[in-house]
């Protein structure tokens, strides 16, 4: 990656002034560098067609992404991501140096006769490259092509996070840095600091999105409940999302560990997550579902299984003697149904089937619970299964954790000590939030 070449004095990077096209100011043209960043690039897919005209139709067949967490969209600003026809995204490349930077940075890590490991290695944390794209109409407006990690996702929840204790680069002038600084004092501190999510709630079947400034709001004091915001589902904390997390935030740890070619600033992690309630599986063991003395008979004791309106399928597993629910249904029919139920409290009943899984998991038996129990404690005991649910269960959490963004990447013979401070809190944070 070529070494950054020395500006005048008195140019920072991004000009000043006057701009060629369009004439901006330092201070507009930093605020839109920051927003741009902090778009989710790849953390986007297309949403339903709006009513009265599906979605607006953009450059020879792409439309512009719905799912987006901050930064600017197309139609409304200068800029904006979209998505090809092929299912790839398409970041437009920005104004020089940061542009041609990233498309290097992406050119170098994905050049098929690369035999570096450390940049080998370094694929596994990124956004597929698929090269530049430019439309037919346009041919000098240059699209980095890049894939869509929400697209496997149903109800993809996403979160930016920049990493780093400076947002500036090393050829950033006073003015930038004064101005960088001033946006979130405390990023030196905290490492880190949140662009925007959006989360996907099951109790309303619809989404909260918070933007660049509710992360800058964020304090030491209150990072912790900021972040866990985003694992929330409406019901319960996703803690096997918290857990899926942290291990892949390690493994991108370990890779800045190893290697001294590459400093990163301004760059972010991009979380996503599925919000709805597809096969996740959870180690009864590791949780108490019902209290005992507030446990209908019948009800998951001691081996027992239970399996409620084919909603919850619970397997008795022969490995360790554990127990693993499979949840392959949306909670909230479950809770729909539960809703229902409470309003006919006169001789409303709620079949429930209970499985014990002996030997190759054969007999069965049935019983009817009362509503009353149902308005006890089996309720919030169940949401302790599906949602609190133990470090075990990392790897069946379905989580991307990826690197974006990188006009701000430059050569090293050093660690880098700054993003590593800020992934290393993070963890920290996360840890703390799953612990409790």
């Amino acid at each position: 990656m070529a070494t950054e070449p020395p500006r005048p004095a008195g140019r920072p990077e991004g000009g000043r002034g006057r701009c060629a096209g369009g004439g901006r100011g330092e201070a507009e043209e930093e605020e839109e560098e920051e927003e741009a960043a902090a778009q989710p690039v790849l953390g986007a897919s297309p949403g339903p067609a709006a009513a009265g005209g599906g979605r607006r139709r953009a450059l020879n067949g792409c439309v512009p992404l719905s799912h987006q967490v901050a930064g600017h969209m197309y139609g409304k600003d200068k800029g904006g991501i979209l998505q090809h026809p092929d299912g790839t995204v398409l970041k437009q490349l920005q104004p020089p140096p940061r542009g041609p930077r990233e498309q290097e940075f992406y050119n170098k890590v994905y050049d098929p006769d690369c035999c570096d490991s450390i940049l080998l290695e370094l694929r596994k944390y990124l956004p597929k490259y698929f090269g530049v794209w430019s439309p037919p109409t346009a041919p000098n407006d240059t699209y980095l092509k890049l894939e869509d990690v929400t697209r496997k996702f149903n109800k993809p929840c996403i979160m930016d996070v920049k990493i780093g204790q400076k947002s500036y680069d090393p050829y950033a002038s006073v003015e930038k840095i004064q101005q960088q600084v001033s946006k979130y004092p405390l990023m030196e501190e905290i490492g880190f600091l949140v662009l925007g999510m959006r989360v996907y709630h099951v109790s309303s079947d619809s989404y909260e999105t918070q933007n660049q400034h509710y992360g800058r709001s964020l304090t030491k004091e209150t990072v912790k409940d900021g972040i866990s915001k985003f694992f929330h589902s409406g019901y319960c904390l996703r803690k096997d999302v918290v857990a899926a997390s942290i291990q892949k935030i390690e493994k991108i740890l370990e890779w800045f560990e190893s290697q001294t070619q590459l400093n990163f600033y301004a760059s972010s992690l991009l979380f996503v997550y599925e919000g709805s309630c597809q096969a996740t599986t959870v180690r009864l063991s590791d949780v108490t579902l019902v209290e005992k003395r507030g446990m209908p008979k019948g009800l998951l004791s001691g081996g027992d299984v239970l399996e409620c309106n084919n909603n919850i399928q619970v397997i008795n597993s022969t490995e360790n003697g554990k127990i693993e629910a499979s949840v392959s249904k949306g909670l909230s029919k479950f809770y729909a149904l539960h809703k229902k139920s409470c309003s006919k409290r006169h001789h409303s009943q709620l079949s429930l089937k209970v499985e014990n899984l002996e030997q190759d998991n054969v007999w069965k038996s049935s019983t009817c619970i009362a509503q009353e129990h149902l308005n006890g404690n089996v309720l919030p005991q169940l949401e302790k299964v599906f949602y609190h649910m133990p470090a075990e269960t990392k790897e069946s959490a379905n989580v991307e954790v990826r690197m974006i963004d990188f006009a701000h990447v430059f050569p090293s013979n050093a660690k880098d000590e700054g993003y590593i401070y800020g992934l290393k809190n993070l963890i920290t944070v996360l840890q703390s939030i799953l612990d409790n």
